[in-house]
């Protein structure tokens, strides 16, 4: 199954990466897959560290500002067992080592361990709302590689929920991942008008 979570990783110099990201998982949790693109941070500083943490976590605000690649910069810790960062505010924790990189697609398989795990709070849950805004931060991750209409199509049908059920935060995060599409739409109308004749 994929759990939607998020993963820190650091680059050499020590400088923080905050990603959302589903690997593929079972429940015993010993070792899951990564997937994430060539192009991204987290494929650099894993390709390069061999290490990081995954996150469970509620904080829909952090994904979707995470998602949509606006500066975060929440509470962290050193991991006790990688070299890495735990988020504070995260219920549960995976320090994980890399086993098996496979990089000969855009869309890296990689493999790890987990070598030490945490649980620092209760898993709030995700009502209706938050799991809309999960969907929504990974729509906003594929702008690039879906139709724009589709996208904001979809976007208008979990507003419904994100009204219906969400709370403060949710809202927040909806409506900034909204604006982000909403934005990417209007840079590639922009665009394709100044490629016209």
């Amino acid at each position: 199954m994929i759990l939607e979570g998020i993963v820190t990783t650091l680059d050499q110099a020590g400088t923080l990466n905050v990603a959302p990201m589903g690997p593929q998982v079972d429940a015993a949790m010993r070792r899951f897959i990564l997937r994430p693109f060539q192009t991204s941070t987290t494929y650099r500083n894993l390709k390069a560290s061999h290490e990081g943490v995954l996150h469970v976590t509620d904080d829909v605000l952090l994904i979707a500002n995470a998602a949509i690649g606006r500066p975060v910069d929440p509470p962290t810790r050193p991991a006790e067992r990688v070299r890495g960062r735990i988020l504070t505010d995260a219920c549960r924790y995976f320090e994980f080592r890399v086993i098996a990189l496979d990089d000969r697609e855009p869309r890296t398989t990689i493999t790890v361990e987990v070598v030490a795990q945490g649980r620092q709070r209760d898993f709030f849950g995700l009502n209706r709302g938050k799991h809309a805004v999960v969907e929504a931060a990974i729509l906003a991750t594929r702008t690039s590689i879906l139709p724009l209409d589709e996208i904001l199509a979809d976007y208008g049908k979990l507003a419904i929920l994100v009204e219906k059920t969400g709370g403060a935060d949710e809202r927040e995060a909806f409506e900034l991942l909204r604006d982000y599409v909403s934005d990417v739409a209007r840079r590639r109308i922009l665009d394709s008008d100044d490629r016209q004749p």
